[in-house]
């Protein structure tokens, strides 16, 4: 076998003919929506075809799906461990809502990881607020989270 071939097998999670489980997150399953767009989840995608269905009625406007938006803290950018890169946060969609009149950051989560929360705070202080949409039924400390940052 060539280091060729090693790595590209590494990529593709298989060691010693296994195959691993390289998901973002465990139990979901990639899903094609009807206009052909892959999403990391069934929930996502159903989102997806919600918000779709919403742009047609007008309801919404501009929707985008994984967007980046640049992370920043007190003393500039948010840089990667090597320092190379600025940090990101990966959208899973943004759209207008017409009825508001204000752009929605949405995020579809099973549930809040410190990471996410994380992220929610770096945006927050950034002046953004995000959505977050649930495949299930809200957790209560996400419920509480949302409702302190809401006060002050």
């Amino acid at each position: 076998m060539s280091a060729q071939q090693f790595l590209k097998m590494q990529r593709a999670g298989q060691v010693g003919g296994e195959t691993k489980d390289r998901r973002r997150v465990q139990g979901t399953k990639r899903t094609q929506t009807s206009d052909g767009l892959w999403h990391d989840s069934g929930s996502e995608a159903k989102r997806w075809e919600q918000l779709l269905l919403l742009q047609r009625d007008g309801a919404i406007c501009g929707l985008r799906r994984q967007v980046d938006i640049p992370l920043w803290g007190r003393d500039g950018p948010i840089m990667t461990d090597k320092g190379t890169k600025q940090r990101v946060c990966r959208a899973d969609f943004i759209y207008v809502d017409n009825a508001l009149g204000c752009t929605v950051i949405e995020d579809r989560k099973g549930h809040i990881t410190e990471k996410s929360a994380l992220v929610l705070s770096i945006l927050q202080a950034q002046s953004m607020r995000v959505l977050i949409t649930h495949s299930g039924k809200p957790s209560e400390a996400l419920l509480k989270t949302n409702f302190d940052r809401q006060k002050t």
